[in-house]
């Protein structure tokens, strides 16, 4: 199996193809119910949905990831452009910079309180 995409729902559709356009840049695709923007081979795709009202009561409960080198200048670049920040760049459990290459996640979410976050490469 392969992960092809995510599937955001909301009664704000609108608002949020403009807020993920403003950090993301133009969709892949966009029709008269959704868009989506392409990382790597998975989706992220934005369209309305008639069992979703409001901002999420739990935005932790779901949290897609965008691998980057550059879990820093990534953050800096969409905090910039209006991102919503829920946790600025951190290494998980602690750890310094003696222990060796450090896993790194910063966490942002959208007007309905999706969360995503970035993060540093995983090993292989």
């Amino acid at each position: 199996m392969e992960l092809t995409g995510v599937m955001i729902g909301s009664e704000n559709a609108a608002g949020l193809v403009a807020y993920y356009t403003d950090l993301f840049g133009e969709p892949g695709f966009r029709d008269d119910s959704f868009a989506g923007w392409q990382f790597g081979k998975g989706w992220v795709v934005v369209g309305a949905h008639d069992q979703v009202a409001g901002k999420s009561a739990h935005p932790g409960r779901v949290l897609w990831n965008l691998e980057t080198a550059d879990v820093e200048g990534d953050f800096a670049r969409l905090r910039d452009r209006g991102a919503i920040v829920v946790q600025e760049p951190y290494t998980p459990g602690g750890g310094s910079s003696d222990d060796g290459p450090q896993m790194r996640i910063a966490t942002l979410a959208d007007p309905d309180d999706n969360y995503f976050q970035l993060m540093s490469p995983m090993g292989p």
